[in-house]
């Protein structure tokens, strides 16, 4: 089945944000801050701007009805700046006037007196500082002090990582207007429309019954959406209450870039001791996150970093450190893998150090210490269903690895000017919200008196297909045709306190509600079949019914009718809840995941020695999808969260000055992949498996885990450096953007040695 919205996309038809048609009397809103990142304000004026023609209002903290606070995890991020400016980009009010151009031109009139106070940027200052979102948290098992004599390897190190901006198609942005009872009504650009409802009740002192928040679709996410559009769509329900009337505000694309956050830049330390074997016997990591000025989503994906500080291996010794730093950057948020990449980039590198100092190939350290069934996670969930080493298995014999790695080794011999790196990657990563009370979901299902259906579920759609998995989830459980269900909007009136479609739990969450809803409706139009063939054994087939497995004269139209006039409820509500999952903070124990995916890839690059850039060969990648319900979208995920994390290991710097301003705030100064950058060849294989129960149909969620195969990227053009200057001394920190490649090419020899 195809994605549903294909047609639409590709014809220009499909409805998002801004295409939605504007009432009469609408009015644009813009939010406006300072031009720095931490200040006291003295003063604030206004008068010259609220004069200009055109302009309805000028809204501060002073015209906030409810609470000044928008902190989805901690009350610490006020909606408007009160006193004091903690980041460049932050808001500081709201101009509303009758048209984008006369708020830029009101913005301008805007003077202000501010104080300026110290500016920390790095996440190891904060920290030094005392500057912490949250007390810092560590997982542990067995005894690292103890491990380190059984080691004939030890070795540590420092790594960097850097940001990701999401740069989603569709910026931010929200409708709003009023209801004749006081009610708002908010269309959102969210993966969250409950954190947006809850949030605009709050501030605006509302019940949250009188918020209604609706999504049809958003033009991306990536996780950026997930907390960090809820400011806006206050913003803009604050300024329509304010004013009685519609106002919409959407972010200009530089404005997005510049006061959003982006995914966490983190710093890291570790020690890693080997035996003679290769296997990893004590991993010692503290990471340092950089959370921006407030917390956002930064203690969740802080706490996920920890879960995936050993990616796809197991270590007996294990103490995971990580701290929430807080400094005078926009707060950073959630991003495909949730800090889960960010943990696993660590234990990479530090396999690849190690290494690079004994004389192997990472590989061998890799495939020496793959997860088994048995094993015990650094969080206490022992290992089921593994495939981490299946996957490996399968891609080294699919894709010919000894053959490949022959290959580059013979094409380095041959070559000056151009070297090649290979590196494989394998994944492990655990799907569930590790906050274990987000994991439930609901669906609403009607079915009418003409047998068509409509679907409402808490899942928002943002490109990843999950309407179209939604409509196979009702055809299938129904017996009926694609054609015959829609998925209606978000909406938070019809599927109330609704989790946000994260964590790679949409499909699984809100298609076990459906599944469930679907259940109970299947249950009451069978008695009715029942009671009219005379047959106990009955079931609907392609829109048949079925007695004794025989079909019957009585149709799909035909059953639903009769149910409707024997007054039967053809209306269901269903409620799904994660099973077995929990989790104990006090003690950092417990079952958080409901399952995981595992996949391994291989990378090869081509590296060109004299200017330092780079065109990735390859790609090969063995997944382990389940039993996926459908792979062409799957395959899209795949294609797509590979590439994405190409982008975050290479090209996608984001850079600040010492002052907190964005540098690389335009598409001018920072680069994605485009056609040009991507692998020359993807190739992506199934690794054949019954599914899991807990997945939606027993397939696999399949948006974040992807992306962490890019990592492979870094650590293959790692290779390829040290193809063409086997003696230089390597740090690592990504992305490896081809300066970087240049200056290690050329970088002189190390005083430790290889």
């Amino acid at each position: 089945m195809i994605n549903i919205d294909a047609e639409n996309h590709v014809r220009g038809r499909s409805v998002y944000l801004d295409d939605i048609p504007e009432l009469q009397g609408t009015l644009y809103a813009l939010p406006f801050d300072l031009p720095t990142a931490h200040a006291h304000i003295t003063s604030l004026h206004l008068d010259k701007a609220r004069a200009l023609p055109g302009v309805a209002a000028i809204l501060t903290a002073a015209d906030i009805p409810g609470e000044n606070q928008i902190g989805g995890i901690l009350p610490d991020e006020p909606l408007f700046a009160e006193g004091e400016v903690h980041f460049w980009g932050q808001p500081v009010g709201l101009i509303v006037a009758d048209s984008d151009h006369i708020c830029r031109k009101a913005a301008r009139l805007i003077e202000a007196e501010y104080e300026a106070l110290p500016v920390v940027t790095d996440p190891r200052e904060a920290q030094q500082l005392g500057r912490l979102i949250c007390p810092p948290r560590t997982f542990v098992i067995g005894d690292t002090a103890g491990a380190w004599s059984q080691c004939a390897h030890i070795f540590e190190g420092q790594t960097a990582v850097n940001g990701q901006e999401h740069l989603y198609i569709e910026a931010h942005g929200a409708y709003a207007r009023m209801k004749e009872d006081g009610s708002v009504i908010i269309s959102s650009s969210t993966q969250g429309p409950t954190a947006v409802q809850r949030t605009v009740a709050k501030v605006l002192d509302l019940p949250m019954h009188k918020v209604e928040v609706d999504t049809v679709r958003l033009g991306g996410g990536f996780g950026g959406k997930e907390d960090q559009a809820t400011g806006w769509a206050v913003m803009a329900a604050l300024a329509a209450q304010h004013l009685q009337g519609p106002v919409k505000l959407v972010l200009h694309r530089l404005d997005d870039m510049r006061m959003t956050g982006k995914r966490h830049p983190y710093e890291a330390d570790f020690k890693i001791g080997l035996d003679e074997h290769l296997r990893i016997i004590a991993w010692e990591v503290t990471h340092y996150q950089n959370a921006g000025a407030a917390a956002d989503l930064s203690t969740a994906v802080m706490e996920r970093t920890l879960f995936h500080s050993t990616n796809a291996y197991h270590i007996p010794n294990v103490r995971a450190t990580a701290y929430s730093c807080k400094t005078n950057l926009p707060p950073n948020t959630a991003f495909r893998g949730f800090g889960g990449p960010q943990g696993k980039f660590v234990i990479e590198a530090a396999i690849a150090l190690a290494a690079e100092r004994i004389g192997v190939s990472a590989a061998e350290i890799q495939q020496a210490n793959l997860l088994r069934d048995g094993d015990e996670m650094p969080y206490g969930q022992i290992m089921q269903q593994t495939q981490a080493r299946s996957t490996w298995a399968a891609c080294m014999e699919r894709y010919n690895y000894t053959g490949q790695r022959e290959r580059v080794q013979a094409f380095n011999e041959q070559n000056t000017r151009y070297k090649k790196g290979m590196a494989v990657q394998p994944i492990c990563f655990g799907i569930s919200f590790t906050n274990t009370m987000m994991n439930h979901a609901r669906a609403l299902v009607h079915i009418y008196q003409d047998g068509s259906v409509v679907v409402s579920t808490g899942a928002v759609e943002m490109g990843q297909g999950v309407n179209t998995k939604l409509v196979q989830v009702a055809a299938q459980s129904l017996g009926i045709s694609p054609g015959r269900v829609r998925i209606e909007s978000t909406n938070t009136l019809r599927v109330a306190n609704t989790s946000p479609t994260a964590a790679s739990a949409g499909a699984d969450l809100n298609g076990k509600a459906l599944q469930t809803a679907c259940a109970a409706l299947m249950e009451r139009l069978k008695k009715v079949a029942e009671a009219a063939l005379g047959h106990s054994d009955v079931a609907i087939q392609n829109e048949v019914v079925m007695a004794g497995g025989k079909p019957s004269e009585l149709g799909w139209e035909q059953l639903v009718l009769m149910a409707h006039q024997q007054r039967v409820s053809l209306s269901e509500n269903g409620h799904y809840a994660t099973p077995l999952i929990h989790f104990d903070k006090s003690k950092e124990k417990g079952h958080p995941f409901a399952y995981h995916v595992y996949g391994t890839a291989i990378t090869i690059v081509t590296v060109d020695c004299l200017r330092g850039t780079y065109t990735f060969d390859s790609v090969d990648v063995v997944h382990d999808f389940g039993n996926s319900m459908n792979m062409a979208v799957d395959l899209g995920q795949i294609e797509g969260g590979l590439v994405q994390g190409i982008g975050w290991m290479t090209l996608e710097e984001v850079a600040y000055n010492a002052q907190g301003r964005l540098l690389s705030n335009a598409l001018s100064t920072y680069k994605i992949p485009d056609i040009y950058s991507v692998p020359k060849s993807i190739r992506i294989a199934s690794l054949e498996t019954e599914g899991h129960d807990l997945a939606i149909l027993k397939s696999k969620a399949v948006g974040e885990p992807p992306l962490m195969y890019g990592l492979g990227a870094y650590f293959a053009i790692r290779e390829a450096i040290r193809a063409f200057n086997p003696g230089a001394d390597l740090k690592v920190d990504a992305p490896y953007t081809p300066e970087k490649v240049l200056l290690d090419l050329y970088r002189s020899p190390s005083s430790q040695g290889t």
